[in-house]
């Protein structure tokens, strides 16, 4: 049994939200079937990067992490971003950690791997909507919010970014890690670039394990989905991505730029935007948003 008694309303001193660890044991209670959604859930104190963990673990027992398994992280000490970025928070402050999806190895799911971050995302926005935070998808793997009365920054606008989301498939692509960031107490001065936030600092809720039990949950039913390749998901992404619509440029692998009108996602889940001559399908860039969406 855990050490500290669970509050679930954050007790506050200085402004700051007291930073308890996550307790395995209640967690389990609450989210292991049949009670919860989980087939797993393991916690640790400290970790270079939760998908290497989960990625290590399925190589030695590849039974051992079934569909519906978690491994979380108070504290991520190397956590990988896309294209090669490296991930760090302050200890504590954050849910960091890896759900894991296996997978018939052939990208099972409407449109294949390409929707999965997407779709991750989603669930991860629904979780938020449902603790009344304005969450809002951007292509390709990040969460935002709005926060209201914000500083307008170049292609930001009144948005920040509070969780991105990695996937990484194992080489037979019978098995997916899906890891997850999602910033919770973070004051201003921990955040590593003006573009991001926590949901303390949008007057979101703090207490992680409440959140847990919500992210996890919404998580379970859109990876569901996406395993039965239920073919409404990709509308419903489009419906939260508030990349669609707006002028956008692109930052591309090789270095080159493209500014455009992000216009829909295509089949893969690749975004297409159309610059003064033509479409162009993007699937893997720097996205930043340069103008508000239409009314």
């Amino acid at each position: 049994m855990c050490g500290v008694p669970y509050n679930p309303e954050p007790v506050r001193k200085d402004d700051r939200v007291d930073r308890e660890p996550l307790c395995p044991d209640r967690l389990r209670r609450m989210l292991l079937a049949p009670a919860g959604p989980l087939a797993r859930l393991e916690v640790v104190d400290r970790t270079g990067s939760t998908n290497d963990d989960v990625l290590a673990g399925l190589r030695e027992d590849h039974d051992a992490w079934p569909t519906g398994s978690v491994l979380l992280a108070d504290h991520q000490t190397d956590g990988h971003g896309r294209a090669g970025r490296t991930w760090v928070s302050t200890p504590r402050t954050s849910l960091t950690g890896t759900f894991v999806v296996r997978t018939s190895g052939d990208g099972q799911g409407p449109g294949g791997l390409g929707w999965l971050p997407l779709v991750v995302g989603l669930g991860v926005v629904r979780a938020l909507r449902a603790h009344e935070v304005a969450a809002w998808l951007k292509w390709p793997n990040d969460v935002l919010v709005v926060v209201p009365g914000a500083a307008v920054l170049d292609g930001w606008a009144d948005l920040r970014k509070v969780a991105g989301i990695l996937v990484q498939a194992t080489p037979d692509r019978s098995a997916v890690a899906v890891g997850v960031g999602l910033n919770v107490t973070q004051q201003a001065a921990e955040l590593p670039v003006p573009t991001a936030t926590s949901l303390a600092l949008v007057g979101g809720p703090t207490d992680r394990e409440a959140l847990l039990v919500t992210v996890a949950t919404e998580l379970a039913q859109v990876l569901g989905r996406w395993c039965a390749a239920d073919a409404n998901l990709p509308d419903e992404v489009c419906g939260m991505c508030t990349t669609l619509g707006r002028r956008v440029q692109a930052t591309l692998p090789g270095g080159a730029t493209l500014v455009g009108q992000a216009l829909r996602l295509a089949d893969d889940a690749c975004l297409v935007i159309a610059d003064e001559t033509t479409e162009h399908r993007i699937h893997a860039g720097d996205v930043v948003h340069t103008v508000q969406p239409p009314a």
